[in-house]
């Protein structure tokens, strides 16, 4: 698939709300995020970015008691360690369907949250990221790796738009996506406005652009800052 047509890829920005708000998931989410094409008013939207606050699950009361351990009988059935752990018990209940396991077989609360939210369809150019963070501190935090590494390729575009946060949807921030009305540098520009000089911004442009140009499908990074 080449991109989405700029309605379609706001409705299914929508839908992502819709879910997060209606919903149990197998984490508690505090922001919705669009950044990347989405937010510079591109149609066709190349591939679709979405930014995900949560909060990591420290203690779930859903897990029930010590009899009734939702890790061991999910072991068992799926193969998946970490449930009422790593993700909510009853989550992984309803939606067992969507329980995903990363290399060492834990309960993945990235992935989790990218087929829940996303379907089991992995072949759409959607990106998700995942963190604890919000969205503006991780930018932040992920140009100061990038910069100590060489690496950036793992520096998260600062050209992003809040949709939900706390519970409360942004009207008008959906309306804007629909009429391409944000205005917004380009890469370059918003990564020297963070304290790069003009020369590492455009190496760094370039580096992440060409990442992204190679992703295809849907794709999924969790990070915990």
């Amino acid at each position: 698939m080449s991109g989405f047509d700029r309605a379609d890829a706001v409705d299914r920005l929508e839908a992502v709300v819709d879910t997060v708000e209606d919903e149990r998931m197998p984490v508690p989410v505090r922001e919705v995020w669009a950044f990347g094409d989405v937010a510079l008013g591109l149609d066709p939207v190349e591939r679709l970015d979405v930014y995900l606050t949560k909060d990591v699950l420290v203690r779930d009361d859903s897990a029930g008691g010590a009899d009734d351990d939702p890790d061991v009988g999910f072991r068992e059935s799926h193969g998946i360690e970490g449930v009422g752990k790593s993700v909510r018990a009853d989550w992984a209940a309803e939606y067992s369907k969507y329980l995903r396991a990363n290399a060492a077989g834990h309960a993945a609360p990235e992935k989790c949250l990218a087929a829940h939210l996303l379907g089991e369809d992995d072949s759409d150019p959607v990106h998700l990221e995942v963190c604890n963070a919000s969205f503006e501190d991780n930018v932040t935090q992920r140009l100061r790796g990038a910069q100590l590494r060489d690496e950036y390729t793992q520096l998260l575009d600062p050209r992003g738009v809040c949709l939900w946060a706390d519970g409360v949807r942004s009207d008008e921030a959906f309306r804007k996506l629909r009429e391409s009305e944000l205005a917004l540098p380009t890469l370059s520009d918003a990564l020297e406005m963070l304290g790069m000089d003009d020369d590492e911004a455009t190496e760094a442009a370039q580096e992440l652009h060409a990442w992204r140009e190679d992703q295809e499908g849907v794709t999924v990074r969790g990070d915990v800052v």
